[in-house]
């Protein structure tokens, strides 16, 4: 029941987001300076807490793909694909697991500019996670899928023009995502918290 009002409260929070965001894009003004931004980044990945009792996790690594749109200069929406992997040693699967959370994210971002050009600049995501985990064995072995569910997510950066259209852009995330396996006769609770260190890529047009 509690998980259930958590989705409920997640799903009305982004609804009225996007609402929010549809009514600055149909202004005049914000389609009249579209800025599209394409971005690859790859991270290294903290856990925050171990996904259960029973399964400690060791860093891992991810990398995400994302397209944004500024409705009007310096706030926009944007969407992506990520997947990011996790080890552990010791799991109430047994020995020598990893874990992958794979899916869609997705929500608001805002940019600050800080030098005198206005290029350089300081940015701001809040969004939500459409993703499952994904358990595999030491043969890759796929042995266990949470489903699809929602979780959250919070990021920050800075943003460095590098030549031309492209940028640069290292921020630091964090993610958190809760799910249950279905194990045997029951099912057992995973939490996926993790910061994330990235690197991202950004060809803007």
């Amino acid at each position: 029941m509690k998980t259930f009002l958590t989705n409920v409260c997640t799903v009305r929070f982004w609804i009225i987001g996007w609402c929010f965001a549809v009514l600055m894009g149909i202004s005049h003004e914000g389609w009249s300076q579209k800025n599209w931004t394409l971005e690859f980044r790859p991270g290294a990945n903290f856990p925050a807490s171990d996904l259960n009792s029973n399964t400690p996790l060791k860093t891992g690594l991810g990398v995400e793909g994302i397209i944004s749109y500024n409705f009007i200069p310096n706030f926009g929406i944007y969407a992506g694909w990520g997947w990011n992997k996790f080890s552990s040693d010791q799991s109430f699967a047994g020995a020598n697991m990893d874990f992958e959370g794979r899916g869609y994210t997705y929500g608001l971002q805002y940019y600050i500019p800080i030098s005198l050009t206005g290029e350089t600049k300081v940015f701001f995501r809040s969004g939500g996670l459409w993703n499952h985990i994904v358990m595999k064995n030491m043969e890759r072995e796929k042995v266990g899928n949470t489903g699809y569910g929602l979780g959250w997510q919070f990021e920050t950066g800075i943003t460095v023009p590098f030549i031309y259209q492209w940028k640069i852009q290292p921020s630091i995330s964090y993610r958190s995502l809760s799910r249950e396996f279905p194990f045997g006769n029951s099912s057992v609770e995973a939490n996926l918290n993790y910061i994330t260190l990235g690197l991202g890529v950004l060809w803007s047009f």
